[in-house]
């Protein structure tokens, strides 16, 4: 079963038809939307600041989501997919945006609504991503804009292909407690 733990108050609320790995973490100040999935080894530690996550969200392996204490939250949209071993650092990402395996989302950063971040990118602090666009590098720059329909049918695939893997994983043995 996965690690929830209560933190300064605290509890994380986890919402219906969630899937949560059996080593992921989840710590304090943190609300998963609907149908979301955290997979093995990814953390998410709401313990100096808030987390808040959309529905149909998937946090990959090995990822960690956190903030800076009384300085950022984390927020990400519905139907968001968070690559394997993602750190997302008191960032906003909103709805359908793709993050790429091994990427770093910095602080105050948003990135737009159907925009992807290639894997291994680095998006500094305070940078904006406009939405159906997509950047790459380290640190991060604008490589080209994408259609909303391209971007709207990769990223819904990819986050709804996720709500598939979870449903092969018993879910009463791995149900989040309540």
């Amino acid at each position: 079963m996965a690690y929830i733990q209560k933190v300064r108050g605290f509890e994380p609320q986890i919402g219906e038809g969630c899937f949560l790995a059996v080593n992921a973490t989840i710590v304090g100040d943190v609300v998963l939307g609907e149908g979301c999935s955290v997979w093995f080894n990814a953390v998410l530690r709401g313990d100096v600041n808030s987390i808040r996550i959309g529905r149909n969200v998937n946090i990959q392996d090995g990822t960690v989501v956190h903030t800076l204490y009384q300085k950022s939250t984390i927020e990400i949209g519905d139907n968001v997919s968070v690559g394997h071993n993602v750190t997302l650092h008191g960032c906003k990402i909103e709805n359908l945006a793709l993050i790429g395996m091994g990427s770093v989302v910095m602080d105050h950063a948003v990135v737009g609504e159907g925009a992807i971040v290639a894997a291994g990118s680095v998006v500094l602090a305070n940078t904006i991503i406009e939405p159906y666009t997509l950047w790459a590098g380290t640190p991060a720059k604008f490589i080209k804009k994408v259609s909303p329909e391209q971007s709207k049918e990769l990223n819904e695939r990819i986050a709804n292909n996720y709500q598939m893997y979870a449903s092969w994983f018993d879910q009463e043995e791995n149900a989040a407690p309540r």
